[in-house]
This record gives structure tokens, C-alpha cells and sequence, in this order.
């Protein structure tokens, strides 16, 4: 008897999704459920949950000059989802657009992180508010792959699983999963923000290049409205 491998593939999307659903940890809100993950993992989760996958994108590390408008941004796009019907995912970590997963936490949503295994390699701290962590085996952050148009194994997870992509702000690695969302016809919505002045003056200073006067990040060159 021959079997389709895969069908094995799904079955065993299917058990590891149904694992995470009934781990310990993560319904008891503590320490978030971790583990590492492909695409079709990440699918078969969000199927057994009977929801959808909303991700934002934008700053980490790189932070917002702002960052009350950005998480009322959030807030705002956050009111025309369902919570009975939408996981939230972002980065699993808690800096910079990783603080919508408190906001997302206080609206009753379930909550995800899609995230390279070089968070969990670098034991990079994961976000509180965070339920589930899925590590995707990857070299780099995301974004895509130097030399080509395709996308990084994190990229390409988070862009395969999301039904939708809220961009604020955002450097190279949001702009690439943006476009390639919108070139997939998922919904994008993108909204313009500076990242932290002195966050990006000072990461200028020790590289020894110019002091930036653009804080607009990578994305809005791509994704705001053209002032002629």
C-alpha cells in the first residue's frame, strides 16, 4: 500500500496544531507555547482553530518616535476584527511593533509569533502577551533572500499564513513581506510612521556613517501616497 506523503504532511500539521491547542503553558497564560514550525504547521494551526491570521509589520528594534500613535493605529485596525475569529501575529518579541500584542491581548484576541529560529538561537526575548511562538528554521530575519525575488523561510510563513498584513512603518524586511502579500492579492494596509530618531541617529554614529534626515523607514517609500 503506497501512501501520499503529502497527506502525511497534513496529518502531522494536524497533531502538531492539536499539541499546541492543549499545551499547558499556554492556556494558562504563562510562558507562551514554542515550537519550531514550517508554513503548513502555522496553516494547519490557525485551520484547527477556525480563524485567520492577522499580522502586523513594522519597526523592531529600530522603535517609533511615537509610539502612542502607533499602538492607537493598532487599537484602530484591531476594532474591525473579530476576536472569536482572528489570531494576531506579529514578531513574538516585544520591542517595538511587538507592543500591539498587549493591545491585541486586552481586546480578547489569541495571539501568535512568527519568528526566525535566530530569536530563539539568540534567546531574544519573547513578548508576554504572546500565546504561541512558531520558530521557522532560517538563517536571516526575513525579508528576501540577496540575489533573488523570493522570499526568506520566516517572510514566506508569515505571508503564506496571513489573510491579511497591517504595515506601520516598517524598514526592508516589512516592505518585502508587504509587496509580496499585495502581489499574493491579500489584503495590505499600510500607515505611515517614523521610526525613533535617536535610535536611528545613534546606530548612524556607531557605524561611523551620515546622520540620517529620513526616519520614514523602507516601506513607506513603497507603500504611502506620492506628494507631487
Amino acid at each position: 500500500m503506497s501512501v501520499d506523503p503529502k497527506a502525511l504532511s497534513t496529518v502531522a500539521g494536524a497533531v502538531t496544531a492539536l499539541a499546541l491547542l492543549l499545551s499547558p503553558s499556554a492556556q494558562a497564560g504563562d510562558a507562551p507555547a514554542t515550537r519550531e514550525a514550517t508554513l503548513q504547521d502555522v496553516r494547519s494551526f490557525a485551520r484547527t482553530k477556525g480563524m485567520q491570521i492577522l499580522t502586523f509589520v513594522g519597526y523592531s528594534g529600530a522603535g517609533y518616535e511615537d509610539p502612542a500613535a502607533m499602538l492607537g493605529a493598532a487599537d484602530r485596525v484591531l476594532e474591525g476584527y473579530d476576536p472569536a475569529r482572528t489570531l494576531v501575529n506579529i514578531g513574538a518579541t516585544a520591542e517595538g511593533i511587538g507592543a500591539v500584542y498587549e493591545v491585541a491581548r486586552r481586546r480578547g484576541f489569541v495571539t501568535i509569533g512568527i519568528v526566525s529560529t535566530l530569536a530563539r538561537d539568540e534567546q531574544v526575548p519573547l513578548s508576554p502577551s504572546v500565546d504561541y511562538v512558531f520558530y521557522v528554521r532560517d538563517a536571516t530575519w526575513g525579508g528576501r533572500v540577496p540575489g533573488s525575488t523570493r522570499l526568506a523561510p520566516t517572510s514566506a510563513a508569515i505571508v503564506g499564513s496571513s489573510s491579511a498584513i497591517v504595515g506601520i512603518g516598517g524598514g526592508e524586511i516589512a516592505r518585502d513581506e508587504m509587496l509580496a502579500a499585495r502581489k499574493a492579492g491579500k489584503s495590505v494596509t499600510f500607515i505611515p510612521a517614523d521610526m525613533n530618531h535617536r535610535l536611528a541617529r545613534d546606530k548612524a554614529a556607531r557605524k561611523n556613517t551620515p546622520e540620517p534626515d529620513d526616519f520614514r523607514g523602507a516601506a513607506h517609500a513603497a507603500f504611502a501616497p506620492r506628494q507631487d
